[in-house]
């Protein structure tokens, strides 16, 4: 028994380094992993029967001393596909992805704003799920896994939703629901992790073992990196940086609790606000446009307001840098096309409030992500568990 979860075991690791590396050689693998050449040779055996992996010849065209081409080793992207979802406010974002990570297809669905049901926004999200396989020709049933981000208080090993402004109650197991709906295993997130994992997989967070992702759409979210893993906390949930107190017996938060950073930064918080300064607008980017408009032009309450939130910003992340001492900060999301967040004078406001040492401070950069983007960290993580159950059971198809 120790020997086969040992088999396992190599066999995911092996997995991974090919899904790393995109392509390498056998004798790279043994020094890359510290596994055994034999080894080495004995389980790419079993990958390359399984169909998870597939012999390509080399590029610079060498050849073995009896004259036959040497190979690569990569993943065979046809053998499994995932789909990684993005709930937001009022659309739902998704990407189709095969075994190798390449993306195949993406679609968009409208989604009526508010909370709703777990059947009814799992419907939703199985009729979109629907819609992207459909543009490959393929049906939900050929998916060997569903990733889903969405905002909220997620515990990630119970697949439960404690809390979500998508739905209308709390302390749900929405993973079994959606899993239920779509006939397909389905892994949750929050979707400030998800983020964070596709930042450490294809984008800024690329070969960094450490750092935090901040997330600015219509809450703000939070995702840590530590040692090349996500940290969720004990109850799988950790990293609230939007409900973070920043005020006490504050402004009402959506979450329902009092002073909490989103209530002040948020896009939400803003048109609170912004709707008793300047009036109603039905475009929630027109109001905020209008908003930090009118602040630029000197009016006093509209500057007090985008003022207020980004003094109330730089104090968050202050105590992001104060607490973590991170090497890089990303603050990523659609808000990013609005500058009121990360403009110079934030940034400096934050530098007044970290432990001043003799050494440079974190690094803040701006990533100015789409849905879709979100939705291909749903991918990435969908594919970690099928790499996980492809390990374990050999060339798995869907369920």
């Amino acid at each position: 028994m120790a020997f086969g979860h040992q088999r396992e075991d190599s066999r995911l690791i092996l997995l991974r380094e090919i899904s790393q590396e995109g392509r390498i050689p056998r004798i790279d693998l043994a020094e890359r992993t510290g596994i055994s050449r034999a080894t080495v040779t004995t389980i790419t055996a079993d990958l390359l029967r399984d169909g998870l992996i597939e012999e390509i010849p080399r590029v610079d065209g060498a050849a073995t001393a009896r004259g036959r081409p040497r190979v690569d080793l990569k993943i065979a992207g046809a053998a499994h596909l995932v789909a990684g979802v993005k709930v937001s406010g009022t659309r739902i974002s998704l990407v189709l992805m095969n075994f190798e990570g390449t993306q195949l297809a993406d679609h968009e669905a409208p989604l009526a704003a508010g909370r709703h049901s777990p059947d009814a926004l799992a419907g939703h999200i199985g009729d979109a799920v629907a819609a992207l396989v459909a543009k490959v020709g393929h049906a939900t049933a050929d998916l060997s896994g569903v990733g889903v981000g969405l905002a909220g208080t997620v515990d990630v090993g119970a697949g439960a939703v404690h809390w979500s402004p998508s739905l209308n109650v709390r302390n749900v197991d929405f993973a079994a629901v959606l899993t239920e709906q779509m006939g397909v295993p389905t892994y949750l997130d929050n979707d400030a992790n998800l983020v964070a994992m596709a930042e450490k997989a294809f984008g800024l967070g690329r070969g960094r073992s450490d750092f935090i992702v901040v997330t600015l759409e219509a809450g703000v979210g939070m995702g840590i990196i530590l040692g090349g893993e996500i940290y969720r906390g004990t109850r799988g949930c950790g990293a609230e940086f939007g409900h973070t107190k920043v005020q006490l017996e504050g402004a009402l938060c959506r979450c329902g609790q009092r002073g909490c950073l989103e209530a002040y930064v948020a896009e939400y918080a803003l048109l609170r606000e912004a709707d008793t300064a300047l009036g109603t607008d039905t475009s929630v980017k027109n109001q905020i446009a209008r908003l930090l408009e009118a602040a630029h032009a000197g009016d006093t309450a509209a500057a007090s307001i985008v003022a207020r939130a980004g003094r109330m910003f730089a104090m968050g992340l202050a105590n992001i840098v104060n607490i973590f001492d991170p090497e890089l900060i990303i603050l990523a999301g659609e808000q990013m096309q609005f500058d009121y967040l990360y403009s110079d004078a934030v940034m400096a406001e934050m530098l007044k409030s970290i432990v001043q040492v003799d050494a440079a401070p974190p690094e803040v950069v701006i990533h100015k992500w789409g849905n879709l983007m979100w939705a291909r960290g749903a991918a990435a993580y969908a594919l970690e568990f099928v790499q996980e159950r492809a390990a374990r059971e050999g060339r798995i198809d869907a369920v």
